[in-house]
């Protein structure tokens, strides 16, 4: 966990620094009641794809980001959650999202940090499971006017040889998120 924790601190260096890749991934949600429309934009690391219409509606999502062909498979895939806030602070949702891991994985260890995100507030929960996979969960409050939260996440196998660069491009992609109200495409 540690050792996790760690090679996120460092990415996190390394991401802030960085220039954004030419694609982004973008996503978009209409007005509903008092929340006013909203577009997530990121950027979309060389090699990967990203999409809001296919892949990420079949699976109830936002927006995923993924290398390669799409698998099904939820190991190294990006994906990005809105909705309507409802908690009263970003720890609250940190404390139900740790709280709800632990029901399903009594046996996971957790850690929580803070994100350094030059437009919102951020903070990431680090899940190492029982089962031999990591998830990375980093969520993001752009303010009390937008009406909504945001969460970013991806799972990782422990054996995997492409974790570290897979962290790293995530990592990248969360720094590099920008929320703004209205949509647009």
């Amino acid at each position: 966990m540690r050792r996790l924790l760690g090679l996120l601190l460092l990415v996190l260096a390394g991401a802030a620094a960085a220039a954004d890749a030419p694609n982004e991934a973008i996503a978009t949600g209409k007005r509903d009641g008092d929340i006013p429309g909203w577009t997530v934009a990121a950027p979309t690391p060389a090699g990967w794809t990203a999409d809001c219409c296919t892949y990420a509606r079949a699976i109830g999502v936002d927006e995923v980001i993924y290398r390669g062909e799409w698998t099904g498979e939820p190991y190294g895939v990006m994906v990005l959650n809105v909705w309507p806030r409802k908690l009263a602070t970003l720890g609250a949702e940190l404390d139900a999202d740790r709280k709800h891991y632990l029901q399903r994985d009594p046996a996971a260890k957790v850690d929580r940090f803070t994100v350094r995100h030059r437009g919102m507030p951020c903070e990431a929960l680090v899940f190492q499971g029982s089962d031999q996979v990591d998830d990375a969960v980093v969520f993001c409050d752009p303010g009390k006017a937008s009406g909504v939260r945001l969460s970013w996440s991806m799972s990782f196998k422990d054996a995997d040889p492409q974790r570290a660069a897979s962290l790293d491009a995530f990592m990248r992609v969360v720094v590099g998120t920008r929320y703004r109200t209205g949509v647009s495409r």
